[in-house]
């Protein structure tokens, strides 16, 4: 029954679908009911791909099963073909009489009401009390694994949330030579793993798997070009004296002595004694010779402790980016540090309890709106199709007859558009509409154009404003300047009238 099952998978497919579209358009107001929402979502979300993945291989028919049953139905008379299902059906059920049918529907519809908390959530049991359903971080693990690292800073826990990602030997970090230890690489090895929980756990409907594929790509590019930093690549003798004694990299460290030295002056002194000449002669035959034993440094021992550096490296370098993409978790997490130390005990019981029963309260407050407003928000009685309020129901009639709404005036510069009242006619004049509809006819200047609503008269008025413009307008080159005995200067007009009259 290959057709069955296809169908089947089809029908799961739209049921998932339309289960997490349903989720979608509701919004809880508590982020434990959000996260659990985002966590079923997440869920329908891998079963589609499952289910995808299914449908895929039927459809690709390999062994031919498909292809043969489609040929059987085809072929010979469907009735035998149906009949025979149907004894294989009622055979199946026969033997296993108590077999549960599973509602698909139902299975994959939201949960609400008292069906919802019979139902256990599944973010109850995945988060501690201290991280508050996603919204803080709990490091407290991390903290103490820090506290018992050699010569670690004595941080308290408010201090280590601000420098837990600081690697640096001033702010919380170790030495490099003091991090080539299990102890160590386990503790960063911990926190990495815990920040990368803790946003896999706040953050279901993200690809976690491909934003952590972006961080080891960008480390692999800065380690080959040796730019991350305080793990960058010594010089040959520091490296190979580091392999051998991590304490060289504090000073100078001879290959031949297999010794540190602290001080430039005794290490030169030192390279002209008869001691280290003799070591130097020893340690050049046996390169000759092929002698070198583990006890020496060799390039294998030089190239595993680099090994050794990248991994730990690795792991401060996605500590970084982890604490940077959930930086407002942490600085939530500080905030939240500093107002518990000045609460009591009981006082933090209470505020966890209240935590934990916010959201049933938000759950009974909502449906009990809905049983109020429900019907009223289902059926709007508006026979005159009055606009509506803010409410989303109409407006009174007595208000629409007030504004005149049911006046309708018409602008053919906005290209023949209705504005209801004469409020909105008189606003539209200012508007984008307006004034584009004015510079698409060649005005510029529309303060002037206003209750004009032809496109006719709104031409022949720019008409008249444009030809009394250049009737006033006079050109500096046009206009002759007169002077008379006394140097008295005057328009050309003016001096011949004066001259006319004998008043010059």
């Amino acid at each position: 029954m290959i057709l069955e099952e296809q169908r089947f998978l089809h029908e799961d497919i739209e049921r998932l679908e339309q289960g997490i579209a349903d989720r979608i358009g509701d919004e809880p107001k508590h982020i434990r009911d959000r996260l659990a929402r985002d966590h079923q979502i997440a869920q329908f979300l891998d079963r589609i791909s499952a289910q995808s993945a299914k449908l895929l291989e039927i459809y690709r028919d390999g062994d031919g099963s498909r292809s043969r049953e489609i040929q059987e139905i085809g072929t010979g008379d469907p009735m035998n073909e149906f009949y025979k299902q149907l004894a294989d059906v009622k055979s199946f059920h026969s033997k296993y009489p108590n077999e549960p049918v599973e509602n698909l529907e139902r299975a994959y519809r939201p949960k609400k009401g008292a069906e919802a908390e019979a139902q256990p959530s599944i973010v109850d049991t995945m988060f501690t009390g201290e991280e508050a359903f996603g919204r803080f971080f709990d490091l407290h693990t991390c903290h103490e694994l820090y506290l018992n690292l050699p010569n670690a800073k004595r941080l308290t826990y408010l201090q280590y949330l601000d420098l837990f990602d600081n690697f640096t030997p001033s702010a919380a970090g170790l030495k490099r030579s003091e991090k080539m230890t299990d102890q160590y690489f386990a503790y960063v090895g911990q926190l990495a793993l815990d920040l990368e929980t803790f946003m896999r756990k706040t953050r279901p409907l993200e690809n976690v798997d491909k934003v952590l594929g972006e961080f080891d790509t960008k480390f692999e590019e800065d380690w080959e070009n040796d730019a991350v930093p305080e793990w960058k690549r010594d010089e040959p003798s520091t490296t190979a004296g580091s392999a051998g004694n991590p304490a060289a990299s504090e000073g100078i460290w001879c290959d031949a002595c297999e010794k540190a030295f602290t001080n430039d002056n005794v290490f030169k002194n030192h390279l002209s004694g008869k001691k280290h000449i003799r070591a130097e002669n020893e340690r050049r035959k046996r390169e000759a010779d092929g002698t070198d034993d583990g006890s020496h440094v060799v390039k294998g021992s030089a190239s595993a402790w680099r090994l050794k550096e990248r991994a730990i490296a690795e792991r401060e370098y996605r500590i970084k980016r982890l604490a940077s993409a959930m930086s407002t978790e942490r600085s939530d997490t500080r905030v939240n540090v500093e107002r518990k130390q000045g609460m009591t005990e009981r006082e933090r019981q209470m505020e966890l309890d209240n935590l934990f029963s916010a959201s049933a309260a938000a759950a009974q407050a909502a449906e009990a709106e809905e049983g109020e407003g429900g019907d009223d928000d289902d059926k709007i009685y508006n026979p005159l199709k009055l606009p509506l309020a803010w409410d989303g129901k109409p407006i009174p009639f007595w208000l629409y007859k007030l504004h005149g709404l049911g006046v309708e005036f018409t602008c053919e510069v906005c290209g023949n558009f209705v504005y209801m009242g004469r409020r909105a006619f008189d606003k539209h004049f200012n508007e984008a509409r307006h004034i584009h509809g004015l510079k698409c006819l060649g005005i510029t200047n529309t303060s002037l154009f206003r209750d004009i609503t032809r496109i006719e008269e709104a031409l022949r008025l720019w008409d008249k404003i444009q030809k009394d413009r250049r009737k006033d307008k006079i050109e500096d080159g046009s206009v002759i300047q007169m002077e008379d005995a006394e140097g008295n200067v005057m328009p050309e007009k003016v001096y011949y009238d004066l001259q006319k009259q004998g008043l010059l």
